[in-house]
């Protein structure tokens, strides 16, 4: 039976410590640069009012309470949900009591969501500015290369994502042209930053934009220009559509736990 043989491309053995090398080193340091980078630009954190924290807080319990209804039984979950519903109809919980029921104040206004909306965009500028001129470095020296061959197969589908920049039809999809080596890297380097910076950094590309689409998912459940008591109310609303859903998870735990059918 006739052996299939590998394709063979020859290439300057020179392309692999020349542009391999120093597009990984580059974008290594550019993410350690973007970190400390970021942390400069930071604006100082402010004090939270213990109002607000209160606020956010207990619009997190009746989360909590309703993602987990379950692991309580029927009787405790009863409590505190009518407990719950009744204080955010009330708007106990609400930071400004006063405010109920007026629309939200702009945003534009709040020292809080501006200090929220330029950190955000300060980010922004520290991940997209470095990029876009390493993007501009590479495709100006090394666009077009072919830089290494991984030595495991994979099907045809990895073709655009592994050798970008290089338009050929039929060469072997291990190769990995440079272009396609930078985007690895772009978002295959977190174990690097997390090993080099710690859990909480700066330079993954991944956290930087899911912090870009959520602004506020640190600080809290109200981002700026939400109505706290239509929050609450919805809440309320959602316990009281659970309600009937409960099944508490040691309901028959003996019977089940011993292989006894359960007594109706």
């Amino acid at each position: 039976m006739a052996q299939i043989q590998g394709q063979t491309i020859l290439r300057d053995p020179q392309l692999f410590y020349w542009i391999l090398f120093p597009i990984t080193i580059v974008m290594v340091l550019t993410g350690v640069l973007r970190h400390y980078a970021t942390v400069l630009m930071q604006s100082a954190p402010q004090k939270q009012d213990i109002k607000a924290i209160r606020e956010n807080r207990n619009l997190l319990h009746g989360v909590g309470l309703r993602q987990n209804l379950d692991q309580i039984s029927l009787s405790s979950f009863v409590a505190r949900k009518n407990y719950l519903v009744a204080a955010y109809q009330r708007g106990e919980f609400l930071k400004d009591q006063e405010n109920k029921g007026k629309p939200p104040a702009n945003p534009m206004t709040d020292p809080a969501g501006m200090d929220q909306m330029m950190n955000m965009l300060k980010g922004n500028m520290a991940m997209m500015v470095p990029q876009t001129l390493i993007m501009g470095w590479i495709n100006a020296f090394f666009s077009g290369f072919v830089i290494m061959k991984l030595p495991f197969p994979l099907t045809i589908r990895f073709k655009s994502m592994l050798q970008t920049g290089v338009a050929t039809r039929d060469m072997d999809v291990r190769w990995v042209s440079s272009l396609s080596w930078y985007f690895l890297n772009l978002f295959g380097l977190r174990s690097v930053f997390t090993f080099v910076l710690g859990d909480d950094n700066a330079a993954n590309q991944m956290a930087a934009q899911m912090s870009g689409m959520n602004p506020a998912g640190g600080a809290g459940m109200f981002a700026p220009g939400q109505d706290p008591h239509k929050m609450f109310l919805a809440e309320a609303e959602n316990l009281e559509v659970v309600g009937g859903q409960h099944e508490w998870v040691l309901d028959g735990v003996i019977e089940r736990l011993l292989g006894v059918p359960a007594h109706n």
